[in-house]
């Protein structure tokens, strides 16, 4: 991989730099302090055009035709981008997610909250079938007694149903309980954490599924009645898995590959003192048994093969498919462990193919995601910006040709068809 530019966090948003959306010549990343928008005409060294200051962390960022939405996991004094720090304690406080009018990206016009239980650390857009509305599955986690609006067990998501063309009367629809049996109960041996909601849900729209990363479990969901997902299948790691974190399905919807974000993104697990399953992806098949039946099938883990130091935060976080019909291949962030693109074609066997390694000390976090539009992968830093990367030709020639009108990571649609 070729690192081609880097464009530094300035102005208002000095915050913590997260996810990233894509639509035609633009890309909207977000950052705990609001969301930027670059416009990638010049694909190497995309510009700066547009910021906009609302904080409330971690503004998770999808973006549907004209509708911008952010997810706030922060407890706010109110629904307002002038919002300030306001204990979880209090009823008054509020969390939830952010509307945003873009059929204008250079001037983004905020139209609309929705208060969500426990907040929104992420969320995942889905469609419905006759493309007027589309459907926020809001994943949250961490409840407390002491939250008036995060009570446990919390084993719900949140579901926001959003009219396209009016997105002003967006309201919850419905409140899942995806765990009705409470889910893993966590092992403070191996930091794995107790089930209590999702971390995250990448759906599928074309297949009607999603995949979720639960915290403590792992699931696959039937969601052909947008508003009543059904668990159609649940693993657990309770060896190697600590935090389940986040899910990519492959082109054809036959493998999920899920993340372990081990220590919560602040461990230097990629030194060699943790074994090469720990803070690691877990490759599932998605087998079709008789009777109708779907299951998880594990077939291997993968983790970047290269020692760092104790000094670097690393481990498995956010990345995309390269679209190159007949494989499948990933690229991914690693925080300071870098950007990783591996082939996992053969589920039992995935290889790293390409790398970036920054180095040590030159960012304070390192990448939180690596995407791939349009013939490049983009990166957003937590400490130091955004990145672009070209990879070699023999690895993504074909899939400079694809041409995506948007990329959402975790709403993802097919290419090659």
């Amino acid at each position: 991989m070729t690192h081609l530019s880097n464009q530094p966090k300035n102005g208002a948003l000095k915050g913590t730099g997260s996810d990233i959306a894509f639509q035609g010549k633009y890309a909207f990343a977000g950052n705990y302090d609001g969301f930027t928008v670059y416009d990638l005409s010049d694909k190497e060294n995309p510009e700066q055009v547009v910021q906009v200051s609302c904080p409330g962390a971690q503004n998770d960022i999808s973006v549907y035709k004209d509708i911008l939405v952010l997810s706030t996991d922060s407890s706010r004094s109110d629904d307002s981008c002038q919002s300030t720090p306001l204990d979880a304690t209090k009823k008054e406080a509020w969390e939830g997610i952010k509307i945003w009018d873009i059929s204008n990206p250079l001037a983004p016009e905020y139209v609309k909250s929705i208060e969500t239980a426990c907040g929104s650390h992420t969320h995942s857009l889905a469609p419905s079938k006759n493309g007027r509305d589309v459907y926020a599955y809001v994943s949250s986690y961490s409840p407390s007694s002491a939250f008036p609006d995060c009570q446990p067990p919390h084993d719900i998501i949140s579901i926001v149903k959003i009219p396209v063309k009016k997105p002003t009367s967006a309201k919850l629809v419905a409140t899942p309980n995806l765990f009705p049996d409470g889910g893993y109960e966590g092992d403070p041996g191996r930091r794995a954490s107790t089930t209590s909601g999702c971390h995250d849900i990448t759906t599928y729209a074309k297949y009607d599924l999603a995949a979720g990363a639960c915290m403590g479990d792992g699931i696959l969901m039937d969601i052909k009645d947008r508003e009543r997902p059904r668990v159609i299948s649940q693993v657990r790691d309770t060896e190697n898995f600590a935090f389940w974190h986040s899910a990519t399905f492959n082109n054809d919807a036959t493998k999920v590959v899920f993340t372990d974000e081990l220590g919560g993104g602040g461990l230097a697990t990629c030194t060699g003192e943790y074994a090469p399953e720990l803070g690691a992806n877990g490759i599932y098949d998605i087998e079709r048994k008789r009777h109708g039946k779907t299951e998880l099938a594990f077939k291997s883990y993968y983790k970047i093969p290269r020692i760092n130091t104790a000094a670097e935060n690393c481990v498995a976080h956010n990345g995309s498919l390269i679209p190159v019909k007949g494989k499948d291949l990933m690229v991914q962030a690693w925080y300071q462990g870098g950007v990783s693109v591996f082939d996992f074609t053969d589920s039992a066997n995935p290889r790293e193919v390409a790398w970036f390694d920054r180095g040590e000390g030159l960012s304070t976090g390192g990448s939180w995601s690596t995407y791939y539009y349009n013939g490049y992968a983009y990166s957003n830093d937590l400490g130091i910006g955004f990145d672009t990367f070209d990879i070699d030709d023999s690895i993504d020639g074909p899939a400079e040709r694809v041409r995506q009108k948007s990329l959402n990571p975790q709403m993802q649609e097919p290419f090659g068809r």
